[in-house]
């Protein structure tokens, strides 16, 4: 069982940025950071897969975020700028135990592992 442990969230005006950091107990092939506001559904934010060079976007996000990994620490980052109100949300890390694609990297049923979840909070 691989424990996900983000940090980084916070409160911050629009146009700020933020830094969220997700680290596993153990390896993983995808990761990914997915958001949920209240009152909405769960939606993806931005996957990575094993080589650092696939990543996918929501399209709200791009230009915006940034998804990175450090393999050797199995920790996902996620450098979020020029932040918007709307961005508001409960951001979860998620993690993939296979090396293969099953549903897409957009797809909450890819991903085996959830963290529990950080607030971030862009006040207008």
């Amino acid at each position: 069982q691989v424990q996900l442990v983000e940090s980084g969230g916070g409160l911050v005006q629009a146009g700020g940025s933020l830094r969220l950091s997700c680290a596993a107990s153990g390896r993983t092939y995808g990761m990914a950071w997915f958001r949920q506001a209240p009152g909405k559904e769960r939606e993806f934010v931005a996957a990575s897969r094993w080589s650092a060079s696939r990543t996918d976007y929501a399209d709200s996000v791009k230009g915006r975020f940034t998804i990175s990994r450090d393999n050797a620490d199995n920790t996902v980052y996620l450098q979020m700028s020029s932040l918007k109100p709307e961005d508001t949300a409960v951001y979860y890390c998620a993690a993939d135990r296979n090396y293969g694609l099953l549903y897409g990297s957009g797809d909450p049923r890819e991903y085996d592992y959830w963290g529990q979840g950080t607030q971030v909070t862009v006040s207008s």
